[in-house]
């Protein structure tokens, strides 16, 4: 094979598919596992990969601490036996007693929350109670991502009450940063160091208050090596298990290997020098402006111009013919992964597997 993302079997995979390179994913696997040190301080967090065999290379590789978005990953993660999870996301409405149900249904695996706001948290607190339960909660800190948390001004006051409801446990704090994305390594760590020094101060200042032990949960991917090095923290990147282009133009300091494209062909030649794929915002992550949502591994040069639901108008700079391959790199793999209902596997150069996306939201 002359380029890593060639499949010698190709034509037996339809597109648009996601195709996953197994050994580039364990790759990443194993490098997270290394820039952490103790895989103890290490939480993946599932939403890149939705994958039970994904999960499971994980387990067996050490990992023991999970981190997901929906119920949907969480029940995944305990279905395999994940011995610790954490629904990183504030539980409201119907979600309550989805949470609930999870854990007598899986009471080997140790579950927490998040909580930023008391009422909330008071939810929590009176459902698990009226059950003869109590529910982990971490604190989630809004250290300038400004999408959820709770202000360390206000912090003080959600503490006050934590404490005083029997249905919840204060595990520790979360703090997600990913608005530090500079490509600058040194700005991104200048950015990250200052705002975690007032999440130590707070930690510092409520163990002492209440006289209590908490852990902290911090990072994402792009701060991943910054909070790597630091002592009782735990990290919990996600992207990296299958990294995408956008992490890879702006963390081009992390050992990441990307493992997942989407194969795509050509399907029409509508006019000179465009040519129409068969790669719609269905089939790719299409948040980004259409500039920045594929990068053609196989033709670096080409261009996304549109997309409609089935089809996407490329700019190419060498002639195609319909039924051309182009190996597609998405910007923003997370999303992407959701769209499918399985991914191809390959293996040494050879679609060999599917894996289902189980916990697809």
């Amino acid at each position: 094979m002359s380029n890593w993302y060639d499949i010698d079997n190709v034509n037996t995979i339809d597109s648009p598919q996601v195709v996953i390179y197994v050994d580039r994913v364990q790759h990443n696997i194993d490098a997270a596992v290394k820039m952490v040190g103790d895989v103890n301080r290490l939480r993946p967090h599932i939403k890149t990969n939705k994958t039970p065999q994904v999960v499971q290379m994980m387990l067996d590789a050490g990992i023991t601490r999970f981190k997901c978005a929906t119920i949907e990953e969480a029940t995944l993660l305990a279905s395999l036996k994940a011995p610790d999870v954490l629904l990183a996301y504030q539980p409201v409405g119907p979600k309550v007693e989805r949470l609930y149900r999870l854990t007598q249904e899986y009471p080997a695996t140790r579950f927490s929350c998040l909580t930023d706001h008391v009422v909330p948290a008071r939810a929590l607190h009176e459902y698990f109670s009226a059950h003869d339960a109590m529910i982990e909660v971490f604190m989630d800190l809004n250290v300038g991502m400004n999408r959820t948390g709770i202000s360390l001004e206000e912090a003080p006051i959600l503490a006050e009450a934590i404490q005083q409801m029997k249905g919840l446990k204060w595990r520790g704090i979360h703090a997600y940063d990913g608005h530090f994305r500079d490509p600058d390594i040194s700005i991104r760590k200048a950015a990250c160091d200052a705002q975690f020094e007032q999440v130590k101060a707070f930690h510092q200042n409520i163990q002492e208050k209440f006289g209590i032990q908490l852990s902290i949960i911090a990072g994402g991917s792009p701060t991943f090596p910054i909070h790597a090095v630091r002592e009782d923290v735990e990290c919990s990147p996600g992207t990296f298990v299958f990294w995408d282009k956008g992490y890879g133009d702006i963390c081009a300091e992390q050992p990441f290997l990307p493992a997942a494209l989407v194969l795509s062909r050509v399907i029409s030649l509508p006019s000179p020098g465009k040519i129409c794929i068969d790669m719609g915002h269905k089939s790719i992550a299409a948040e980004n402006d259409t500039s920045r949502r594929a990068w053609f591994v196989n033709e670096p040069e080409a261009l996304l111009l549109s997309q409609s639901e089935e089809h996407g108008l490329v700019q190419p700079l060498k002639e195609h013919q319909p039924g051309d391959l182009m190996y597609v790199m998405p910007y923003h793999v997370c999303p992407t992964i959701n769209l499918y209902s399985s991914l191809v596997v390959v293996k040494n150069g050879r679609a060999e597997d599917s894996w289902k996306v189980a916990a697809k939201h």
